[in-house]
């Protein structure tokens, strides 16, 4: 058998796993892991929802949104 459906190699993919990056990693990668198939998810279906973690780090006005600038050659 070569592929995953023994649950004896997907322990042994678990302990190799564990073993290189450390149980304190493997929570964080969890969640980017998830996040990102989350965003690819709602990217590919249409949705336009922005998660927290990057509205609290984003401007709510874009260039769109801002007034335009006028030059001292527009304003004579």
């Amino acid at each position: 058998m070569i592929g995953l459906e023994n649950p004896l190699h997907l322990a042994i993919i678990l302990v190799v796993v564990l073993m290189v990056f450390g149980a304190k990693r493997l929570p964080e990668m969890g969640k980017s892991l998830g996040t990102g198939l989350r965003g690819f998810k709602d990217a590919v279906s249409g949705n336009e929802h922005q998660p927290s973690f990057l509205a609290e780090h984003t401007e709510t006005a874009t260039i769109l949104d801002r007034e335009p600038e006028t030059t001292p050659a527009q304003a004579a």
